[in-house]
């Protein structure tokens, strides 16, 4: 279906509204087709989920007997939340119909409990389970087993998978490690966000892990390719798109993607014949002042220190050393012990990311509101 709007900023749609990633998606298909699992690493809005969409796409269209699954388990918190997610996406995807579904977990899931709503969305039928804490290890391992005893191939997606380093249970990469390599069948993406998390747990000779997989970094997308691709899309509708107006977007937010194509999405939609690059500044503006009251009520769920450090990090853009005596200083923050601590915080939060060249604000919007109002 052709999108009113080609700069899709939510979800999925097809692949002539995917930019790039030609040389990442050919290697994507290589590991899985010669039976690699991988490990793909990216910062979040770069284009890692949607990368993993495009993949499944082309796989089921390359592999009619593949099956296809994506789970984020950034909500997760322990093993059980884990085996819930695993299990409502890995059973409710080997069967044809979320009743056939029901069935086959009452027969060989004595642990599971499942439920049968209806999509608000689609009006579709679909099912979750859940599983009683005492029960999660058998249950994990019933599940690995379910996919061994398949037979069918599958490609199953863990987003966010750093997050299993912060359950409270002890060992759980390697028991996952442990069923992982019992699956013939079955090959796995481990897409994480957390660059040295992620580096750590794959590379790391100590690691359940350690070399088990295929290591692909995301950067971000070509400028000259993006352009290309932004410009025809403007270009079909009879309009035209600068190249100065571009490249001003594109190093304003780094090349990442979530908020290039966040910004790119508003100015298709204005009258212009021509846009420059006071109209990508009127789009942004746009964006945070919708966003305001929001970003308002945010920076008063943290702590004076870290409010202070993110409002400095923010005035500076990219900050390479925060515990310095200089930075400190300028800023007016506490001392090194203070600010070390709050850097902690926000980067656990996810709220700073600390990049090779910096840590920066990881919501480049919420950067930019902090700006403008504590300049």
């Amino acid at each position: 279906m052709k999108q009113a709007n080609p700069f899709v900023i939510s979800g999925y749609t097809a692949p002539e509204y995917f930019c790039d990633r030609q040389d990442e998606l050919q290697k994507l298909k290589n590991g899985i087709k010669n039976g690699r699992n991988i490990t793909l690493i990216a910062p979040r809005r770069i284009g890692k989920t949607g990368l993993i969409n495009h993949l499944f796409y082309f796989l089921r269209k390359e592999e009619k007997d593949i099956t296809t699954i994506y789970m984020d388990i950034y909500a997760t918190s322990n093993l059980n939340d884990f085996v819930n997610v695993f299990a409502t996406a890995v059973l409710g995807a080997l069967d044809s119909s979320p009743q056939k579904a029901m069935r086959k977990i009452s027969t060989l899931f004595q642990r599971l409990r499942p439920t049968l709503t209806m999509d608000e969305l689609t009006g579709m039928p679909k099912f979750s389970v859940s599983v009683a804490y005492d029960q999660t290890q058998s249950t994990l391992k019933e599940i690995f087993d379910y996919l061994k005893n398949s037979k069918k191939k599958c490609c199953i997606a863990i987003d966010e998978f750093q997050q299993i380093k912060y359950y409270p249970e002890k060992g759980v990469e390697a028991l996952l490690r442990f069923y992982i390599q019992f699956l013939p069948d079955t090959r796995f993406i481990f897409a994480g966000s957390k660059k040295h998390m992620m580096s750590k747990m794959f590379l790391s000779a100590n690691e359940p892990f350690y070399q088990s997989t295929q290591i692909l970094t995301l950067a971000p997308i070509n400028e000259d390719a993006y352009y290309d691709f932004a410009e025809k899309f403007i270009e079909d509708s009879k309009r035209k798109l600068s190249k100065e107006a571009f490249n001003f977007l594109y190093d304003r937010y780094d090349g990442v993607t979530g908020f290039i194509h966040t910004v790119l999405n508003r100015m298709y939609d204005y009258k212009e014949k021509e846009f420059g690059v006071e109209s990508v500044k009127k789009a942004i503006l746009e964006v945070i002042s919708e966003r305001a009251d929001y970003y308002s009520d945010y920076l008063k769920t943290f702590t004076a220190g870290s409010a202070s450090l993110l409002k400095a990090i923010a005035r500076e853009d990219i900050v390479k050393a925060p515990t310095s005596g200089d930075f400190i200083k300028k800023y007016n923050l506490k001392g090194a012990s203070s600010v070390s601590a709050a850097l902690k915080s926000l980067l656990e939060d996810d709220v700073v990311y600390d990049t090779d060249d910096g840590y920066i604000i990881y919501d480049y919007f919420f950067g930019e509101w902090l700006r403008m109002n504590f300049n």
